[in-house]
């Protein structure tokens, strides 16, 4: 499996090797001793599969608050899809910045968000599936979400405002800095 790390900590691409042949192909998509040999202490609890019919579907952005913050292994089963992580660890030297990659089904790869990140993709195509493990299982009362089209995070979506189809619960989040106010002087966010 090859094994890239993004220049924001904690972020890693996976990409399995297929073994093809005239009858398709065969990969091995998760080993748990590999996966901890890189991440190590996370362990999976819940599987989840998603499909987004319209292409410039935006699912996003995403993330549970402590003390259930769940940690996600995402990968692209049908389809293309921009995958997409947000730092939102105040204390972090990277918090605010954003990770975007194309994820594909023909490729196999997937991307690790570790806890402490917002996650939201965006499809390229219509009738994308998605299937994501998490390390935390689903936790409503701290569900969260940071508004996709934020300024201040400047995501760059495929897609104009108005070719994009989103839940109105997703229309209506709010920004990074409603979330997490800028720190005063000498303040703690803790």
């Amino acid at each position: 499996m090859k094994i890239e790390e993004f220049p924001i900590k904690g972020l890693f691409a996976f990409t399995p090797k297929q073994f093809g042949d005239g009858r398709g192909f065969f990969s091995e998509t998760f080993n748990a001793r590999a996966f901890e040999e890189v991440v190590p202490g996370v362990t999976f609890v819940q599987d989840n599969h998603s499909c987004s019919a319209p292409a410039g579907t935006i699912r996003g952005l995403h993330f549970q608050a402590e003390p259930n913050a769940q940690g996600k292994l995402v990968r692209c089963v049908r389809g293309r899809m921009l995958d997409v992580a947000v730092d939102i660890r105040p204390q972090s030297p990277g918090f605010g910045r954003v990770m975007q990659v194309e994820l594909d089904a023909a490729s196999g790869a997937m991307v690790f968000i570790p806890r402490g990140f917002a996650h939201g993709f965006c499809t390229l195509e219509d009738e994308v599936e998605v299937v994501y493990k998490t390390d935390a299982y689903y936790a409503p009362e701290q569900d969260r979400g940071i508004a996709h089209d934020d300024p201040a995070i400047g995501i760059d979506w495929p897609y104009p405002p108005e070719a994009r189809t989103l839940s109105d619960k997703d229309r209506a989040l709010p920004t990074l800095r409603e979330l997490f106010p800028p720190v005063e002087a000498g303040v703690s966010r803790s």
